[in-house]
């Protein structure tokens, strides 16, 4: 089984990200950074007091046309004005999981790990509210389940060192993963965490029984600029599952590079 994850940016590299989907293979994808723009499709123009990117309208939309054999879970973290053809309309953020049609998903689960939903007059560029979005899904070829928990962590403007609320939100992700495993179960935890690697983060997850597999590796690609690559990271309740994992550069779909983990 596959597992994939990969913050989307929005489907800023949208022809990249399309075309790789379907060839990624995954049986569950967990994507960070989706949008949906109620009654729009095509682009729209984000922006806030530090960037301006292009975004697709409705990326739930166009990643459900790419994979139309998996089954689709999309949770709003927060919503804000975007711009097509010069007229506000709002759009709605957060995070998409989808599950190859062949696993049943026999429990779903969520937690804000900071703040709550927020309709925005404009979007802040800091501190704005995080979500995790939890999946356990049936595996009929071992008869055990897997929980792949997916979260989309704090973007904080002074940098991605530890901090009162990123430690709420370790411990909220801890509890999720434990709410959502049944005794025997397998779990994973992955996303944009948006942290160092010497963060506390791992410490408190490491008590809810994941060993993290990314380290200090880089997962950013050339369209990120910034020095520090550290960001996106996976971890797993059993490190003997693991049959092979990967942190490819190529093909670049984002400014960060997917997350695969083979079990």
């Amino acid at each position: 089984m596959r597992i994939v994850s990969v913050n989307a940016w929005g489907g800023a590299r949208y022809d990249d990200l399309i075309a790789w989907l379907p060839e990624a293979g995954a049986d569950v994808l967990c994507l960070q950074e989706v949008t949906r723009t109620p009654g729009r499709t095509g682009w729209t123009h984000f922006s806030d007091a530090e960037r301006a990117l292009p975004q697709r309208a409705d990326l739930f939309h166009d990643v459900r046309a790419a994979l139309p054999r998996h089954q689709p879970f999309f949770l709003v973290s927060d919503s804000g004005p975007v711009h097509v053809d010069g007229e506000a309309h709002r759009q709605d953020f957060g995070v998409a999981t989808l599950v190859a049609e062949r696993l049943p998903v026999v429990g779903v689960d969520s937690e804000y790990v900071h703040g709550q939903f927020t309709a925005h007059e404009q979007w802040p560029s800091t501190h704005r509210p995080r979500n995790a979005l939890a999946v356990r899904v049936a595996d009929p070829a071992t008869g055990r389940a897997l929980c792949v928990v997916q979260a989309h962590g704090l973007r904080d403007s002074q940098g991605k060192g530890d901090s009162p609320v990123r430690r709420e939100q370790a411990r909220r992700l801890a509890e999720l993963t434990r709410r959502i495993a049944r005794p025997g179960d397998l779990t994973v935890l992955c996303g944009d965490l948006n942290l160092l690697p010497t963060s506390e983060t791992f410490t408190i997850l490491a008590e809810a029984g994941l060993t993290d597999l990314v380290g200090t590796s880089d997962t950013r690609t050339s369209s990120y600029p910034k020095p520090v690559r550290h960001a996106s990271y996976l971890l797993i309740s059993d490190p003997s599952a693991v049959k092979h994992f990967e942190i490819p550069p190529t093909p670049e779909v984002s400014d960060h590079r997917p997350l695969i983990l083979d079990i």
